[in-house]
């Protein structure tokens, strides 16, 4: 994500659709983190957090029709590393959320960590959204002002 953010994104103009659309897809994944902090995992919260974690994992492919005109290969590549981590990392969470309630999966054996693991990541997760949100809408200068400041700026009288 911080390659892509950081790097391909500043490289190129990012349109109006996508400064709405980055911060929406990362509130589906805090929606997802969100049910796992509220919700007690039974048989039936387990079927809808699959479905927002599949929800989710759709929705972050939304873009890449467009992308595919407005990217060069190297992001679209970052994108596709982005799509094999996400359902990996809601997968994760799903594992970690029965710790969250003071249950444990027969499976696996938890060490402590878990709790403050998930806390930070959500956390990170919301900081993220927000600086996508704030920066790329807010602070991040439009492409045609960036233009006329450098053609401004490169002028000698």
């Amino acid at each position: 994500m911080a390659v892509d953010e950081l790097y391909f994104h500043r490289q190129r103009s990012l349109p109006r659709w996508e400064r709405i659309g980055h911060p929406l897809d990362t509130l589906t994944v805090l929606f997802c983190f969100g049910w796992v902090f509220l919700v007690v995992p039974t048989t039936v919260t387990v079927c809808a957090y699959t479905g927002l974690s599949l929800f989710s994992c759709l929705f972050v492919t939304k873009d890449e029709a467009i992308h595919c005109q407005v990217c060069k290969a190297s992001e679209q590549w970052v994108h596709a590393l982005m799509f094999m981590l996400h359902p990996l990392i809601l997968l994760s969470a799903g594992l970690l959320w029965p710790v969250w309630h003071g249950q444990a999966l027969s499976f696996f054996t938890y060490t402590g960590f878990e709790r403050s693991f998930l806390l930070g990541n959500t956390l990170l997760t919301f900081g993220f959204g927000l600086f996508q949100l704030l920066y790329w809408n807010l602070l991040w200068p439009s492409r045609p002002a960036q233009q006329a400041k450098s053609t401004t700026t490169s002028i000698t009288p």
